[in-house]
């Protein structure tokens, strides 16, 4: 159904041929679809693209498709999309109707084009600015051919590309080891001679679902790209340390900018007018008995004040923060953003 030299024509006149009950594919999809998947939503909206007259078409017992659906009890994607009458389909045609009824096979095919014309910053949009369940869907059913389309396309080094592989790899180690038609891995496209990807990305692909799900993404980003950029990564661990598994809102999102200010309440009791910790200035308690209870524990973290140049690298992560919480929709938290470091010049 999805190959891209399949015969539309013959597939618009499959789809308008009736069985011996007067029933279109249409009739037979609404009573099979109890239970909603990626693929039966790609096919219901195919099938009412192809011929939009079968929404209102009867079989020999005088049912619609959406009598069927109803009937059967199927789901509620495809009872939406079975609602729609066929002035209203042609209207809104295939594109708009693959958005708003099958969404991970709509923007599977966005990122395909965007793969292969490497409109890197694209794919990294999509990530940064989508509902995260979409996301999370696109990347887990669709990721190991996105992967593979990857492999194909990456003749050129861009560190923006590096960091989009390491993003899906991220989101679904296993994909790594899906296999196409052909019995070809990701790995084994990009060392193909037809395709011979850059060495980065190679490297980053002969990485194993066991290593990527134990190991955290700021270090899978220290290991593959520049080393230039690693004095970032210092505050940029930190902040993930923050945001990493939330829901990206942003009301929640600047909550995080309390956690970076020193609180004026004592660590142990809560009690208002505590003074810092003399040695790291970051803690604060009321009393020296509150500060001598709380010693054991705080001993582990208590450093003294950083050097400028500590201060000068930590100002950039804390900018990091600040660009996460004044943009709408942070993706992956931190690492959304983190290509505005690896662009020339100071992004901060």
């Amino acid at each position: 159904m999805v190959a891209h030299d399949r015969d539309v024509d013959l597939l618009r006149r499959k789809y308008k041929e009736r069985d011996e009950h007067g029933r279109l594919p249409h009739h037979w999809m609404a009573a099979k679809a109890q239970t909603h998947t990626h693929a039966l939503a790609f096919v219901g909206v195919e099938s009412v693209w192809l011929n939009e007259e079968a929404l209102t078409t009867r079989d020999k017992e005088g049912e619609t498709p959406l009598d069927i659906a109803s009937r059967s009890g199927a789901c509620a994607e495809i009872m939406g999309l079975l609602s729609l009458t066929p002035e209203e389909a042609r209207s809104l045609g295939g594109d708009e109707m693959w958005r708003l009824y099958a969404p991970v096979f709509y923007w599977y095919f966005e990122m395909h084009g965007w793969i292969k014309s490497r409109s890197w910053a694209d794919c990294h949009k999509f990530i940064n600015e989508h509902d995260d369940e979409l996301v999370r869907e696109v990347l887990k059913y669709m990721n190991s051919y996105l992967l593979q389309h990857v492999a194909a396309f990456s003749q050129v080094y861009s560190e923006s590309l590096v960091f989009l592989a390491l993003r899906m790899i991220h989101r679904n180690p296993l994909s790594l080891t899906c296999t196409n038609p052909h019995g070809l891995n990701a790995l084994r496209i990009a060392q193909h001679p037809q395709c011979n990807a850059w060495l980065e990305i190679r490297n980053v692909l002969r990485l194993t679902p066991k290593y990527i799900s134990r190991t955290p993404f700021p270090t899978l980003l220290l290991q593959s790209l520049p080393t230039k950029h690693h004095e970032i990564y210092g505050p940029y661990n930190t902040v993930c340390q923050f945001i990493k598994h939330m829901k990206y809102d942003k009301a929640e999102l600047v909550e995080i900018e309390a956690v970076l200010k020193p609180a004026r309440k004592c660590d142990v009791c809560s009690s208002l007018g505590a003074k810092p910790c003399a040695r790291c200035r970051n803690t604060f308690y009321c009393s020296a008995e509150c500060q001598k209870s709380a010693w054991k524990k705080h001993k582990k973290t208590c450093k003294a004040p950083a050097t400028e140049a500590e201060l000068r690298i930590l100002h950039k992560g804390i900018a990091l923060l600040n660009m996460c919480i004044q943009r709408s929709g942070a993706g992956d938290g931190p690492t959304s953003v983190v290509l505005e470091f690896l662009l020339p010049g100071p992004a901060y």
